[in-house]
């Protein structure tokens, strides 16, 4: 709806609209006249840089503020350029708030010499009360704050923020609102993220995910197969619908469906060639989504199942909701299913109370499971979790053992999974030229593998054939298959 928008045709006159997404509208055509004044002072145009620490659902947030920001006339420009910067903020780990405050020291040296600059923050670290009340406190020069509830607001804040002084806070504690047809600047022409939904209701005890996330809450099926839609005819080619917990996808619906149903819709829309997802919770996981993703020709064999840790003990303890024997029966009947999937999973060591017997579990597991990867990392108390209170927590010196053990098996199991494919020919999406080496190019195989071969730079994008020569362990050294001819 946004893109047949004359702005100029909006009437900045009249009292802003109650209803959305028409009341951001009005504020993105007052921004628009607000940031070209201040172009005009300046002689030049207004830039901006967007930095987003965190998961795939803040980048997709990130991609929105984006869209909004260059509909209002500023240009994207690196960092140490722009004249406003935002952090879109993690906070799942205590040692990611850190990291932002530490880049913010930065910015406070920078903004001194560049008084028109402006600095906002937000994302889930800013839905915690003594995130903010520190940065009312120490962090004045900060201009703009807001959190995950409120982002559709982005357009009205910005407005704001540049019409007045002082720092503009808006942050809501939750919202059971999703606003549809807003701006969005991709980053890839080809492949987007889809949010399917918002929120979690797991409340994993060492997760702070639901605190500053809030519920669950699913958009309607129609709204996301219209955004896809509209993606396939701008010419993305791949997907990858997001949610904290995708497979309780359409619980809180009117007319609630499942994640296969939503799927196997999705699946229908010409000009969509691969469907990814995650993050799929072992414990929502339906058969009719194996069966679904068994017989698709579209949903890529990748399938991220976190697993946390082999323990039932501990896995009662972190609020999971499944046991060892359950997960490993899942992880059977997938590989069952579809023997050509590649699973990954999340793995966390040390977590308070885990002794060597539950650990020897989690090992156990990741042998039996033949994971193609893991991402593992050792527990880092959550302040605000129930897990942080926990007493019995594991001495360092014992978590840092346990991950190294942990570690070498993984890579010894992803390093024998990678290498199935050696001497195959696969279809590989063309992502970008290679970083390294300009005389190749970077694709990603429907199992999330990579491929490094040489190539043309138009080919970026395209899905192509190619022949898998050389493994080197979590990729391949491959060659372009030439296109036949008609």
């Amino acid at each position: 709806m946004y893109k047949e928008i004359d702005w100029k045709r909006i009437d900045l006159n009249t009292a802003p609209p109650r209803e959305e997404p028409e009341r951001q509208y009005y504020y993105i055509a007052l921004c628009r006249e607000l940031v070209q004044r201040e172009a005009e002072k300046l002689g030049r145009p207004l830039t901006f840089c967007v930095t987003t620490f965190g998961c795939q659902m803040n980048a997709r947030d990130s991609e929105k503020l984006a869209g909004i920001l260059k509909e209002t006339g500023f240009l994207e420009a690196e960092e140490e350029r722009a004249d406003f910067v935002i952090y879109n903020t993690c906070t799942v780990r205590e040692n990611a708030n850190l990291k932002v405050y530490g880049h913010l020291g930065l910015l406070k040296h920078r903004k001194k010499s560049n008084p028109h600059m402006r600095i906002a923050l937000c994302g889930c670290m800013m839905q915690e009360p003594e995130v903010v009340e520190k940065l009312k406190k120490s962090y004045r020069f900060v201009d703009l704050i807001f959190g995950t509830h409120n982002i559709f607001k982005f357009a009205e804040l910005l407005a704001q923020m540049l019409e007045h002084t002082g720092q503009v806070i808006d942050i809501w504690d939750g919202t059971g609102q999703i606003v549809e047809e807003l701006p969005v600047e991709r980053k890839y022409p080809f492949k987007s993220g889809v949010n399917i939904m918002f929120g979690c209701n797991n409340f994993c005890s060492y997760c702070i995910v639901p605190y500053v996330r809030g519920r669950e809450r699913s958009r309607r099926p129609e709204d996301i197969l219209g955004e896809i839609r509209e993606l396939a005819a701008d010419g993305v080619s791949e997907i990858m619908l997001l949610g904290q917990n995708v497979n309780s996808y359409g619980k809180t619906l009117e007319h609630p469906i499942s994640f296969g149903e939503l799927l196997r819709r999705v699946e229908e829309i010409e000009g969509i060639a691969r469907i990814r997802f995650m993050t799929s919770h072992p414990k929502d996981l339906s058969e009719e989504l194996i069966q679904v993703m068994k017989s698709s020709s579209k949903i890529c064999r990748h399938l991220h199942l976190p697993l946390q840790s082999g323990s039932t003990r501990i896995l009662k303890a972190m609020n999971r909701k499944y046991t060892k024997e359950q997960y490993l029966d899942l992880a059977a009947r997938i590989r069952r299913e579809i023997p050509d999937i590649s699973l990954t999973t999340d793995i966390i060591v040390g977590f308070p109370g885990e002794t060597e017997e539950d650990f020897l579990e989690t090992l156990d597991v990741v042998r039996r499971v033949r994971y193609d990867n893991a991402y593992t990392f050792i527990y880092s108390k959550r302040t605000g979790t129930p897990a942080a209170a926990m007493e019995n927590q594991v001495p360092e010196d014992e978590v840092k053992s346990r991950f190294d053990r942990l570690l070498a098996l993984v890579q010894e199991n992803a390093k024998m999974q990678t290498a199935r494919f050696a001497d195959t020919i696969q279809e590989v999406l063309i992502e970008e030229v290679n970083e390294h080496d300009e005389s190749l190019l970077t694709g990603r195989m429907s199992n999330n593998l990579l491929v490094h071969f040489e190539g043309d730079a138009s080919l970026v994008g395209c899905i192509r054939r190619v022949r898998l020569d050389i493994c080197k362990g979590f990729y391949y050294m491959g060659t372009l298959i030439p296109e036949e001819k008609e």
